[in-house]
């Protein structure tokens, strides 16, 4: 297993807890991941960076996500799936990692934490992701945006005025006024599998 491989694991577990229970404070998670990876500066820089920007962005790629899957919901997702689709999404959209690397990456998180299905569908979803065009995506926005817009404006605006605002008004305005994500548990290893195995470098 590389080494990179081996810190979006525990990127992915960070991520697990933090949809299940709240996020660990920063310099916690950034011990934790330091521990997992034994030390190794480098790659403990780089799984921080990875998880601090997927908490940071997620509202950004969730809203990705769900036109994408459109026949499921984040909610209705597995906890794992939904997480290794926002690390993907992540990587794709703000990350440095090369997009095809993102996917596969993310299709062999999927292989092994998943189930049956997981692949598949991660796949599917990720690789739409990173063949959709980001103006396809705003455009989208900007239609439903408009849409909503429309929805809430009242159809006739005479109909919500008062036929008389005189009618409308307190005889005395005086007699109007008034007198006056316990600590959530967590789990390290709520997802971690085979965590005895050696590092590859």
């Amino acid at each position: 297993m590389s080494s990179r491989r081996r810190a979006r694991e525990i990127v992915l577990q960070l991520l697990y807890e933090a949809d299940v229970n709240d996020s660990r404070d920063p310099s916690e998670a950034k011990k934790f991941i330091r521990s997992r990876m034994q030390g190794r500066t480098a790659l403990t820089e780089f799984a921080s960076d990875l998880l601090r920007g997927t908490l940071e962005h997620r509202e950004e790629v969730d809203q990705r996500l769900k036109r994408l899957a459109t026949r499921w919901s984040l909610s209705r997702m597995p906890v794992v799936d939904r997480n290794i689709l926002r690390l993907g999404g992540y990587e794709i959209m703000f990350g440095e990692t090369p997009d095809r690397v993102a996917v596969n990456e993310a299709i062999l998180l999927a292989k092994r934490y998943g189930d049956k299905n997981s692949p598949r569908f991660v796949n599917g979803v990720l690789d739409r992701l990173m063949n959709t065009p980001a103006e396809e995506f705003d455009e989208a926005d900007a239609d439903e945006a408009s849409d909503n817009l429309g929805d809430a404006a009242p159809s006739n605006l005479g109909d919500a005025a008062p036929s008389n605002l005189g009618d409308a008004a307190p005889s005395n305005l005086g007699d109007a006024a008034p007198s006056n994500l316990g600590d959530a548990a967590r789990s390290e290893d709520s997802i971690e599998s085979g965590d005895s195995n050696s590092d590859a470098s």
